[in-house]
Order: C-alpha cells, then sequence, then structure tokens
C-alpha cells in the first residue's frame, strides 16, 4: 500500500489517497468495494478507476466508485437510480425571517412536494422534455414491459416528485447568512424502470456482488441505453428544476445562484491514462464529477454540514478522474438501524419483525440538538447511519476546495412506512 499525503502552500498537511491493488483509494477503505472495484476493472475495456471518500459496497460496482471504460458503458455501473444527483440554489430570502418561519416553511414543503416512492406530483407539470425523440425509442423497447406511451404518461405524473430513502429537500444557511435550497433525487420509476430493462436483457444478474454488465457504445444495445441514460438524466434535472423553483415560490424568493450535478451517471470524457489523453465513458456510482473550477453541491446527513465545492488541479485530482464525494457515506445499513419490516398486502401497510439500533428519540434528540426542523424521515435516515462529512472531505482536501458549508435548519424526506412499489 501507497500512502500519499501533501503540504499545501501553508504549511497544512492534507490528506491524499491510499493505493491499494493498483486502485487509489480515498477514506478508510472498505475491503468489499475494494474487492468490488477490482472486480470491474478486471474488465480488458478498464481504463481506470477509483473510490472516493465516502465508498461502500454497491450493487455490481461500489458506491462511490468511478470506472473508466474504452468504448463501453456499464448500465449496472450506472445503477437503477439514473441520473440521481444534487442540486442547490441560493435564494434572495432574508435568513433571519426563514429562520423564525423555519416550522411553517417546512410544513408548506411537505404538504405541496410530494414525498415517497411511486407517488404522483400534487400538481400537473408539463415540460419541453415530453416532446423529445428520445421517447419513440423508450416507447418501441416496451421499457416497463407495457407498449405504447405508458412509461412517457408514468414519468409526466413523477416529474417534480421527490421519492424516498435518502431523497430530501433541505434548507440551509450559509457562512455569510445567505439561505440555500437544496435538493437530492433522480430519474424516480423512468431511470428505474431503464436500468432494469437493460440489465435484463443485456444478461446482467441483479446480485449484488456480480460482475459489472457492460455494452459496447456502438452496439444497437449500448447506443439504446445511451439514449435512454440521456434522457433519464433530462429528466433528472428537470425535476430538480422543478422543486427547486416550487421551494423559491413558496417562500416568495428569487434563485440568485445554482449549482447542479448528476453523481449516477455516465460521461464521454478525455482522461490522461498512462501518458496518453484518450476518450473514456466516465461511469460515477454515488461521485460527483470535479474537474479544475466545476463547482458541485454535496450534502452531509441531516444532522450535519453540506457544501459547495470544487474542483481543483492536481495530480491526485487526475488519479480520482476528476471526481469527488457526493455525501457523507453510510456507517450502518438500514436493516441494522430501523430493524426488519415485511410488506402486509392486505393491510397495505409495514408490519415490524425486528427492532432496529436507532429508535425515533434518538434521531430526534440528534436533529433537535443540531437546531433542524424535520419533517418525514426513517431512523435508517438517522445522522448515527452516516460519517461526518468533514472527515469525509478531508481525504479530499488537496483535489476540491469548499466555496460555501451550508448549515441545515430544515429537512423533509419521505416518512418511515414507506412502501417501495417497484419491488413488489
Amino acid at each position: 500500500m501507497d500512502s500519499r499525503t501533501h503540504e499545501d502552500k501553508k504549511g497544512r498537511c492534507e490528506m491524499g489517497y491510499e493505493m491499494i491493488e493498483g486502485v487509489p483509494v480515498w477514506g478508510a477503505p472498505d475491503q468489499g468495494a475494494v474487492a468490488q472495484i477490482k472486480t470491474c476493472l478486471g474488465d480488458e475495456q478498464a481504463a481506470a478507476g477509483a473510490l472516493m471518500g465516502d465508498h461502500h459496497v454497491g450493487y455490481s460496482m461500489p458506491i462511490g466508485g468511478v470506472v473508466a471504460y474504452r468504448g463501453m458503458v456499464s448500465p449496472s455501473g450506472v445503477g437503477y437510480d439514473i441520473a440521481c444527483g444534487n442540486k442547490a440554489v441560493r435564494l434572495d430570502a432574508n435568513a433571519e425571517d426563514v429562520k423564525r418561519d423555519i416550522g411553517k416553511i417546512m410544513d408548506m414543503i411537505f404538504s405541496e412536494i410530494s414525498f415517497g416512492v411511486g407517488r404522483a406530483n400534487r400538481e400537473d407539470v408539463d415540460h419541453a422534455l415530453f416532446d423529445d425523440d428520445a421517447w419513440d425509442l423508450v416507447n418501441g423497447l416496451k421499457i416497463g414491459g407495457k407498449g405504447g406511451d405508458h412509461l412517457r404518461q408514468a414519468a409526466r405524473k413523477q416529474l417534480g416528485t421527490v421519492g424516498s430513502g435518502n431523497h430530501y429537500v433541505d434548507m440551509f444557511v450559509d457562512e455569510n447568512d445567505q439561505v440555500w435550497c437544496g435538493v437530492h433525487f433522480g430519474s424516480r420509476g423512468l431511470g428505474h424502470k431503464i436500468a432494469t430493462h437493460f440489465v435484463l436483457v443485456g444478461g446482467g444478474s441483479n446480485d449484488m456482488n456480480a460482475k459489472a454488465l457492460i455494452l459496447a457504445e456502438d452496439s444497437d444495445l449500448g447506443a439504446s441505453y445511451l439514449e435512454c441514460m440521456q434522457l433519464a438524466g433530462r429528466y433528472a434535472y428537470a425535476g430538480r428544476d422543478w422543486v427547486c423553483q416550487k421551494v423559491a415560490d413558496l417562500i416568495d424568493a428569487e434563485i440568485v445562484e445554482e449549482v447542479h450535478n448528476h453523481h449516477n451517471f455516465a460521461w464521454k470524457e478525455s482522461h490522461v491514462i498512462d501518458g496518453q489523453a484518450e476518450d473514456l465513458w466516465v461511469v460515477r456510482k454515488g461521485a460527483t464529477p470535479a474537474f479544475p473550477g466545476q463547482r458541485g453541491f454535496v450534502g452531509g446527513s441531516m444532522g450535519d454540514i453540506s457544501v459547495i465545492l470544487e474542483g481543483v488541479e492536481s495530480e491526485d485530482s487526475a488519479a480520482s478522474l476528476h471526481s469527488t464525494v457526493h455525501g457523507a457515506g453510510r456507517v450502518m445499513s438500514r436493516t441494522k438501524a430501523a430493524g426488519k419490516k415485511r410488506w402486509d398486502r392486505k393491510a397495505k401497510a409495514f408490519v415490524r419483525k425486528t427492532e432496529g439500533m436507532i429508535t425515533q428519540s434518538m434521531m430526534n434528540a440528534w436533529v433537535k440538538k443540531a437546531g433542524v426542523e424535520l419533517r418525514g424521515a426513517g431512523t435508517d435516515e438517522s445522522p448515527h447511519c452516516y460519517k461526518r462529512l468533514p472527515e469525509v472531505l478531508e481525504a479530499h482536501g488537496n483535489t476540491v476546495r469548499i466555496v460555501h458549508t451550508l448549515t441545515p435548519i430544515g429537512v423533509a424526506m419521505a416518512g418511515e412506512d414507506e412502501f417501495d412499489p417497484y419491488k413488489d
């Protein structure tokens, strides 16, 4: 193992990465994730890879993982929540007014924006995206198991909905007492159905440690996947745009700055591999693009800071394939935190089978101490389940710089008893 540290111009020592079996790894190594990315890099078309500081085991490719392919793209690497990402907007609202009224503001957000898997938007939403020619391909492939225009109409109903799990709408103030809204979610049911279709048709496996499915970019299947993935990306952007604008409207504010990025996606990029510049498909699963000067919004847990950061030029930046973290990273599984539940179809409710390690009172106490007004959320999203973001970012100190530190004052997420119909 080769550990790298660096000193900045002011003489402060900044942590670097650790080279483990040829893979640059930021943060404390998760051996399961290291094994997964080694499997990904075993494909001869894989040119390079890296693990970010928030990495942990994922489906076929670790979350917090980055893999660059020559002429290939990986649907299982991008994953089932295609184009999951973050958007943060700075608002011209008065911080003292927002902090004073945060309870009422979070009530409005929780009632006016739809949270939960499978939920439709409470408002009729239209967008030029639904005239995109790519829908003809989606319909022709019968993605989602139905022909006609079924998936486009379902996606239209879900545009601007947030989903469940770790997806959120948060209110913040920064170090200058400026107000921000931050959101985290992806392409909703559209992306899930696209991913399911291509993993199945491509011969992939749903086993956690299965070899990553890769498709040639110039094959019919690979080209179709890329077109559908990019449609899901545009859809996710449109959804996050809608939610941020909705929050601005709710508090009668204007958006004066925005930072927007995917972190589950594949991009065609140029990188230097063994001294030679190459055009590669870079798959980031739970990793934020961070080219020099490129800004990103990275969220911590509900009781922790979030940040606006910017990529900087360094040797380590190149080794990371110009990538950084997408969040703090879990330290406790959902089941361990919240216990086991089963869905009772007749009662249409969850029945608890085992208790988890984190109670509602524990979560509420942490959030209250942090001064956060919370709406929704299950104990599997408690701050106890996550690393502290400043510690995770420390490992990436010479690849990114912090532009703004965002302190949460309000968090809205789907409730604990949220049923996932995609797994029904």
